[in-house]
């Protein structure tokens, strides 16, 4: 009967293994910039928590909850990725390119899934759809790192199908796709994080500036709720005209080397147009 229905068979069989690797390194990303978070935030940097709030464990479960149903859509789909890949459908490459190939493949999907993400991001948050798609993961106004897959069902299936889109164009070697499958998790657990892990010069360099901070996502989370939809990098937001005009200023207030404890807490971030 499972041989009837591929997609099923792989489910069924498969679904185990890709479900624990999946949530193992959903775990492991968020849980290791925890553990970074906690070293740091007792250290003189301990002045980088971006905002004043604090989680609550009632968040943190609601993070984790949310983010096992979202491995749960991963693992779902990841059953008819395979089964296309299987019947030819996607794009299965088991050699290499070389290693200029390979890294300049890498470098593509990773460009390609920051132009994907920029967009549907900034979709999900029309008022037609952002109640079903986009709204779960906007409860965490004061992220942490378990916010990473804290999607709703609907967002969870839009972000896994950059997947079988890009299989379907690019025959990728499996090394390039679990680099960027471990590089995409980890960056994402840095952008939730709450506290700023980036170097205070990362600004003011010609490239750095272009490549996202723990302070940018946390603005779209806490104050510009209409800017700041970038994944990796920031030129979209840029060209765009989305970036949040206190970005720079508030990257600023965070890192700066006399801020003390004891201070005032910063002033809430007012809402961009």
């Amino acid at each position: 009967m499972l041989d009837a229905f591929p997609p099923l068979a792989n489910l069924v069989h498969k679904g185990p293994i890709v479900f624990a690797f999946d949530f193992g390194r959903y775990l492991a990303a968020a849980a290791l910039v925890t553990a970074i978070v906690w070293v740091l935030r007792r250290t003189q940097l301990r002045t980088r928590k971006i905002q004043p709030r604090e989680a609550t464990s009632a968040d943190r479960r609601r993070e984790v909850a949310q983010s096992v149903q979202t491995v749960g859509v991963y693992t779902f789909v990841s059953a008819f990725i395979i089964w296309g890949v299987d019947a030819g459908m996607l794009h299965r490459f088991e050699g290499s390119y070389g290693w200029a190939g390979d890294l300049a493949l890498l470098g593509a999907i990773i460009l390609a899934h920051d132009a994907y993400f920029y967009w549907v991001h900034r979709a999900m948050h029309h008022p037609r759809l952002f109640k079903t798609f986009h709204r779960a993961h906007h409860r965490s106004i004061t992220p942490t790192p378990w916010a990473a897959y804290s999607f709703a069902i609907p967002e969870a299936f839009v972000m896994i199908a950059f997947v079988p889109i890009w299989l379907f164009f690019v025959a990728t070697p499996g090394w390039v796709m679990l680099t960027w499958i471990l590089f995409q998790i980890l960056r994402n657990a840095m952008g939730h994080a709450g506290f700023e892990l980036h170097p205070r010069w990362w600004l003011s360099t010609p490239l750095a500036r272009w490549i996202n901070t723990t302070t940018h996502h946390d603005l779209h989370h806490s104050g510009g709720f209409n800017k700041n939809y970038g994944l990796y990098f920031t030129w979209w937001d840029k060209w765009m005209g989305t970036e949040h005009p206190r970005y720079a200023e508030r990257f600023a207030e965070v890192v700066a080397a006399d801020r003390e404890t004891s201070a005032e807490p910063a002033r809430p971030v007012p809402a961009a147009a």
